[in-house]
């Protein structure tokens, strides 16, 4: 190994720079674009055309290669595909099903449909349950089907039987056995009411029709039980998902007795419905109007009231008015209120045109309102020990749904109407409530002052005035009144919300108004509204039972108050925010005030009252970390914080922006990925004083890029992870360098070389653990790139930056199985290489490497000569320890020729001994097959084309000698 002789070869990078350009090409720009695709022209001969004939040929044309922007231009886009293929399929339909087809559509067109913009039952019924509770004790009776409901002996089969058979079961409908079962808690009520539904749901499919009919029934009359009264809206959305049940089984019996042997289309006529399957049906109207009470019977026509349309095209229109006139036999008017939203619930889905039996429905309903003032209704009361307030909120989601029915596409005329009849009825609190939230939001804002005065007139007691305005402003949220009424409204409104003296119904209706009031107002309205909230919610710590509701206070005025300069000089911004006690809820509300800051803050900010407003709410959320804190929430909260800082800016104020990055690290010091934010932002400020100074800096700014290096010294061993400490030590060293702080600079690498020993040999990496060799090779091969244009320490010796480098390299614990401190070696003689030139590759402005240095001085290329022959014989002495073990021979090999181009590029080969071991590695790199031929054969082309290069002869004696060997 000793008899190599290394000689950097000399190199004109200017020359090589120039020989690298591709040549220019001038193009037409009118016939070019990068995403037009390219036009290959393929001219063919034709076969019967004579020699020497040219006339006779034919040109196509083609893409090649097919460019997928331009696919969609061509129509083949996956949504072009689709609109092609409706558009081919739709000539194929035959005249009579198009026919049908205009007529079902002129058809749809006539009758009003319920649009996605209806908002459905089953979004209310979650609320519904959510809201209507009770600790009460409930009852339930459950039915035990009979004997009677099956099927008769194989020897009754006359016809006599069969009529007895089936007079008994519809006898038998109410007369089942029952069991009653007592004191059951809410859940354990629902529970039962689920079996019931499972319950039906076997005996349909076991065919036993008439038992599944006596569940419905016995369901429905459990409507007429008012024991516990309030719990009454939820006991009604539990039973009327039976009914439902029950209606969706018989019509789909009934479709499928149609659908024999041809689908039944969706528009289908009573023509298209055979007699089996309407004497089924109206078997099925027959059972039910053989029950005698009048509420089971109801409920259960309404369930299947769209299997009318099997029957006669005005089944539907002439069932409503009929069953909306029964109605008014119930005697107890909540019963009948739930009554009357089932019907128009089935009447919306079935026939939502049909808006005459609604409003006879609304106009029955007003009618009832004077049985609640009724001796009856007050002694169930009293009995019930419940007060009238909270016993007209048990009617809220009926009128609700009612209401909005009616409202839903309604004429103002007809809204009109309806508002006068309330105003007629003597301003009904419940009803009013429920007109303004059911009515379109443009119409009650339009009136919102109407609204006012019908509000002042209510009996306070019937209803709470602060409801009626909590209804007001959520309609004025999602639309605005008149201009020059909207501070009479907020003036009227607020003089009722702030006398209300319970906190939570206070917050509730306050949190209303905030949006109104930051939507048409400013801060002085806004922050006037905060002062009377926190004058409410801070006696006796109301606060702490209204976190929600404040929260949405804070969404609200975030939504329409962007500008932070506006927001933080409210007076009572952050006094608000000192409500927020409990530590979960404070991280979460300053979370979203962050959020907000990073969307909508775009320019950078030095204002005081911002920084330190920001400051206190990122603090709150990095002093909420503590040793339970999950990696996810750590990276959330950072990530926002780092938000932050990045839009901190104090223009050309460099020493204030160190003094906020000094204040910030004591402040976050608890979070990793800021600190490392913090770094980069101090490396950024020194850089850009650099800009300004542009290089030549004063005293005055020396000294201050020395202290923003002495920041990042000082910050960068408080980090946990090795391999962020040693990026930031590179990273800080060349902006060091840049600024020429030399001693700072070495003082960068030198700390980066000695914690080298402390990387781990594996590393977690999204949860696994996994070798850290190619990151510690990816660093070091930054690291010695970094190492040509840093200047010797005159008290330390020739390369002492790169000594101690390959020592710490040699010295680590490698894997068994590596060739890593190896590569390092490979890696390290191309930059030997570049220091034995004249003219380094690069260098930085002001600062002298060693090229400036030592000048050439051949004591210093004699040194770079020994290294790098004391590295090629430990490159070698490794190469032939892999040698030995057959196994390891693709590693030798892939070594070898890795050597190869080193040499090829940065070695001299004039000396024979260096080429006689190019030649070598290169045969033993091709010796077992596994280099890559075509990576081969271009490297001999390279060498070749070298070759012809002035001075550069000797390569083709080397060249000859350079064989490729097949892999067998």
């Amino acid at each position: 190994m000793a008899a190599v002789q290394w000689r950097s070869c000399m190199r004109n990078y200017e020359a090589e720079l120039q020989r690298c350009r591709p040549e220019g090409a001038l193009v037409e720009f009118g016939d070019y674009h990068p995403l037009k695709p390219i036009m290959v022209t393929d001219t063919k001969t034709r076969r019967g055309a004579r020699k020497g004939s040219t006339s006779s040929s034919s040109s196509s044309s083609s893409c090649a290669p097919a460019d997928p922007l331009s696919s969609m231009l061509d129509g083949t886009d996956p949504l072009s595909m689709f609109a092609a293929a409706s558009a081919t399929e739709a000539p194929v339909m035959s005249h009579s099903a198009s026919t049908g087809d205009l007529g079902r559509k002129r058809k749809e067109k006539d009758e009003e449909v319920v649009g996605h913009d209806f908002e459905s039952w089953s979004t209310k019924r979650g609320e519904i349950l959510a809201r209507f509770t009770t600790t009460e004790k409930l009852s339930i009776n459950l039915f035990m089907g009979s004997d009677r409901g099956k099927a008769p002996s194989p020897g009754s089969s006359a016809v006599s039987e069969k009529v007895r058979t089936r007079l008994e079961e519809l006898d038998d409908l109410e007369e089942g056995s029952q069991r009653e079962l007592l004191n059951l808690s809410q859940q354990d009520y629902a529970n039962r009411i689920e079996e019931l539904n499972q319950s039906l749901k076997e005996a349909w499919a076991s065919d036993q029709k008439v038992k599944a009919l006596k569940i419905v029934i016995q369901c429905s009359k459990l409507l007429s039980d008012t024991s516990v009264i309030q719990f009454y809206p939820s006991k009604f959305v539990l039973i009327t998902d039976i009914l439902d049940t029950f209606g969706r089984l018989v019509y789909d019996r009934i479709w499928t007795m149609c659908s024999d042997p041809r689908p039944l289309p969706e528009s289908f006529t009573v023509d298209d419905v055979n007699d089996t399957a309407k004497e089924t049906c109206l078997n099925w109207f027959f059972k039910i109007a053989s029950i005698r009470e009048l509420l089971p019977r109801l409920y259960v026509e309404a369930a299947i009231l769209k299997c009318n349309r099997f029957l006669n095209k005005s089944g539907i229109p002439e069932t409503l008015p009929r069953l909306t006139a029964m109605i008014r036999g119930i005697g107890d008017p909540l019963v009948a209120a739930y009554t009357r939203a089932y019907l128009c619930r089935v009447g919306m889905e079935v026939a939502p045109q049909l808006k005459d039996s609604l409003n006879r429905n609304f106009f029955d309903l007003l009618g009832t309102f004077r049985q609640v003032s009724g001796e009856s209704v007050q002694n169930q009361l009293v009995q019930q020990r419940v007060e009238v307030p909270e016993y007209l909120t048990l009617y809220s989601p009926a009128i609700n749904w009612i209401l909005q029915c009616i409202a839903y596409r309604a004429p103002e005329v007809l809204l009109t109407e309806m508002m006068e009849r309330c105003k007629k009825l003597g301003n009904n609190a419940l009803l009013l409530n429920s007109v303004m939230r059911a009515f379109r939001p443009e119409f009650v804002a339009a009136r919102a002052t109407d609204f006012i005065s019908m509000i002042k007139d209510c009996d306070e007691a019937g209803f709470p005035k602060h409801l009626l305005f909590g209804s007001l402003g959520r309609s004025l949220a999602c639309a605005d009144p008149p201009e020059s009424e909207r501070l009479t409204i907020l003036n009227e409104a607020w003089k009722v919300v702030t006398k209300v003296r319970s906190p939570q119904d206070y917050i509730n209706c306050a949190e209303i108004w905030v949006e109104f009031t930051c939507r048409h107002f400013t801060k002085r309205e806004v922050n006037t509204v905060l002062a009377d909230i926190i004058k409410h919610m801070t006696p006796d710590r109301a606060f702490e039972d209204a976190y929600p509701q404040l929260q949405s206070v804070i969404r609200k005025i975030l939504t329409y108050f962007n500008d932070f300069s506006v927001l933080f000089s409210m007076e009572r911004f952050l006094p608000f925010l000192d409500m927020f006690q409990k530590d979960s809820v404070r991280v979460e509300v300053c979370r979203s005030i962050m959020e907000v800051f990073i969307k909508h803050q775009m320019e950078p900010t030095r204002d005081p009252v911002i920084l330190n407003a920001m400051l206190h709410i990122c603090k709150t959320m990095h002093d909420s970390v503590n040793a339970l804190t999950l990696e996810d929430e750590k990276r959330s909260l950072a990530v926002l914080i780092i938000g932050f800082i990045r839009m901190v800016s104090f223009g050309r104020d460099f020493e204030q922006q160190l003094s906020f990055c000094v204040e910030a690290r004591a402040t976050f010091c608890n979070l990793e990925s800021v600190l490392v934010q913090l770094i980069h932002t101090v490396n950024q400020l020194a850089m850009e004083t650099s800009r300004v100074m542009k290089g030549s800096h004063s005293r005055k700014t020396a000294a201050f890029v020395r202290a923003c290096a002495a920041y990042s010294f000082i910050t960068i061993p408080s980090l946990s992870s090795i391999f962020s400490r040693l990026s930031l030590y590179l990273l800080s060293g060349q902006v060091a360098l840049a600024n020429q702080c030399l001693s700072q600079a070495d003082a960068f690498l030198k700390a980066a070389v000695g914690i080298l020993p402390e990387v781990p040999r594996s590393i977690s990496v999204e949860g696994k653990l996994r070798s850290s060799e190619n990151f510690l090779l990816d660093f070091i091969n930054n690291f010695l790139s970094t190492l040509l244009v840093v200047p010797d320490h005159p008290e330390h010796g020739v390369l002492y930056l790169v000594r101690g480098l390959l020592n710490m390299v040699q010295d680590y614990t490698w894997e068994d199985s590596s060739d890593a401190k190896v590569r390092v070696y490979v890696s390290a003689l191309p930059l030997l290489a570049a220091m034995s030139q004249e003219a380094y590759l690069y260098s930085i402005p002001k600062v002298d490497s060693n090229e400036t240095l030592y000048g050439g001085d051949p004591k210093f290329l004699s040194e770079i000569n020994k290294l790098c022959e004391t590295l090629i014989g430990q490159i070698l002495d490794h190469m032939k320890a892999l040698g030995r073990d057959e196994q390891s021979t693709r590693r030798q090999g892939a070594l070898a020729f890795s050597l190869f181009g080193v040499l090829l590029a940065h070695g001299d080969l004039r000396n024979n001994k260096l080429s006689q071991l190019s030649v070598n590695l290169w045969n033993l790199g091709h010796k077992h097959g596994y280099c890559e031929t075509r990576v081969s054969v271009r490297t001999l082309e390279y060498i070749k084309h070298q070759a012809q290069q002035p001075d550069m002869n000797h390569l083709t004696e080397t060249v000859q000698r350079l064989a490729l060997q097949s892999r067998t």
